[in-house]
């Protein structure tokens, strides 16, 4: 692994490059080619593998195509956001078992609430006595957004109260029109919204001091946790997810070179990694027929003629990192995507 340099001549980070580099790596592409000798101020065209000799005449370097360069240069950077949201989820897993703490004190308490009705009461009341930050995140993307006529009002009374919002919700819910209804009737200033591939589960904290997380997978059962210490934890756990998040306003990043969107992308990395359709739909939190739909473009989009040519295609486009297969593939090709 490369490691930073100390050499004054040419110092800085290892994922970064100078301003030599960039220029000489300009000339390199205009030109096809340029001399080895002249990379002797920007040693790390090398180390970040954006030239590479040219096997007739090792005097010279070629450059790389900056597709294909960047699409190395984003691996270990993507490698890294999966990781952190891997860990994220065997964090929130963890809590389950915690439903059985108890305090002397009962405002410390994790209590479990059973019912519907009963979770938004106290969801209800927790709204009304918000006056500082409070945080959601809410997986899928069309979940969060079914029950407009009662979460607006609430997000709108909050912000009266003084409260300002921060949403995470999937990529996928970019596309939802209702989530563009809510930001509409709610004050830009007063509210932040990102998104992510994949979230952990559903999370609701308000003021740093009272927080939400279903209990089961039917989400009729719901934990009201007030001790500090899992409030901070769970603060922490979303200051992680909202780092890596991308803010709404910016586009989502797609792969260079190939007419694919953000969202595909992340199809074909599951696809490749081994999951079938229903488990892509659902990690991204869509439909399986909108997954399928985004499958049939991606077949189109790099002229597929089956699901394992398309498995093929995918790695050789550098739509994803090949190492993005699933464990314990055969060495000698591609995995077949699954039906």
């Amino acid at each position: 692994m490369a490691t930073d340099r100390e050499n004054p001549v040419h110092p800085h980070d290892a994922r970064e490059l100078c301003d030599s580099a960039i220029q000489l790596y300009a000339e390199a592409l205009r030109k096809g080619r340029i001399a080895r000798t002249d990379l002797a101020t920007a040693p790390c065209l090398i180390d970040m593998a954006l030239v590479h000799p040219d096997p007739r005449d090792g005097t010279w370097m070629r450059p790389v195509p900056p597709s294909a360069a960047l699409a190395h240069l984003l691996q270990p950077i993507t490698r890294e956001i999966h990781e952190r949201i891997r860990l994220t989820t065997a964090l929130a897993d963890s809590l389950a078992p915690l439903a059985s703490v108890a305090s002397e004190d009962p405002n410390l308490a994790i209590t479990v609430i059973e019912g519907k009705p009963l979770i938004r009461a106290a969801v209800g009341d927790a709204t009304a006595e918000a006056s500082g930050e409070v945080l959601t995140m809410q997986p899928g993307s069309t979940r969060p957004f079914n029950q407009m006529p009662e979460a607006l009002p609430r997000a709108l009374s909050m912000i009266e109260q003084g409260a300002s919002l921060r949403h995470i919700y999937q990529h996928s819910a970019r596309y939802t029109p209702r989530l563009k209804e809510y930001l509409a009737q709610v004050p830009a200033d007063r509210l932040q919204v990102r998104t992510v591939e994949q979230t952990v589960e559903r999370l609701l904290i308000f003021d740093h001091a009272v927080a939400f997380i279903p209990a089961n997978a039917e989400r009729d059962v719901a934990l009201e946790i007030r001790h500090p210490a899992l409030i901070r934890f769970l603060i922490q756990m979303y200051e992680v997810l909202w780092a890596q998040a991308t803010p709404l306003t910016q586009q989502l990043p797609t792969a260079p070179g190939t007419p694919v969107t953000a969202v595909q992308r992340s199809i074909a990395r599951l696809l490749v990694e081994g999951h079938v359709d229903d488990a892509v739909a659902r990690k991204l939190g869509i439909s399986v027929r909108t997954c399928r739909s985004h499958i049939a473009k991606l077949m189109q989009a790099l002229n597929a003629s089956s699901r394992t040519h398309l498995g093929a295609l995918i790695i050789q486009s550098g739509i994803v990192e090949p190492d993005g297969a699933a464990a314990g593939a055969d060495a000698e090709g591609p995995p077949p995507v699954s039906g």
